[in-house]
């Protein structure tokens, strides 16, 4: 059974063109959300990186979907030796000199229900604090920013 996607949205007080560096620049991404080894936003182009929950660590296998500068990007999300497959997308909206960033995230009922850090309410929590804690710290501290 298909479920709604999990949206969460997020003002940040930054241009869009800061927030689009933030997700798009390898740099960048290392500071607030995962450290990648490499990263393009270039649709077709695959990425992997390891997440942690309590003492588990998956391998997290990726590929970018879509492209819109300044305005999307998405991209698959699947875990190695887990069944399922989902997308999550970024977009961005000016809103009188900030950004009104939404993610979603779709599919997450394929992961299934044995494991329990791989579902909605595990996202739902990893989503708003890397968004409302973690980017919007790094975005709004221009220091932070390369």
């Amino acid at each position: 059974m298909k479920t709604a996607a999990l949206e969460v949205e997020q003002i940040l007080d930054a241009p869009v063109s800061s927030v689009w560096a933030a997700l798009t620049n390898n740099d960048q991404l290392k500071k607030w959300y995962f450290d990648l080894a490499e990263f393009k936003p270039e649709i077709g182009f695959d990425f992997q990186f390891y997440g942690s929950k309590d003492d588990r660590r998956y391998l997290h296998l990726c590929k970018v979907t879509a492209v819109i500068p300044e305005k999307k990007i998405a991209y698959s999300w699947k875990y190695e030796n887990h069944p399922g497959e989902t997308e999550v997308s970024f977009e961005l909206f000016e809103q009188e000199g900030k950004t009104r960033l939404k993610l979603s995230h779709t599919g997450i009922e394929s992961f299934g229900t044995e494991n329990p850090d791989l579902s909605r309410a595990s996202f739902e929590q990893g989503w708003t604090y890397i968004l409302g804690t973690s980017l919007k710290n790094f975005i709004e501290n221009s220091s932070n920013q390369v």
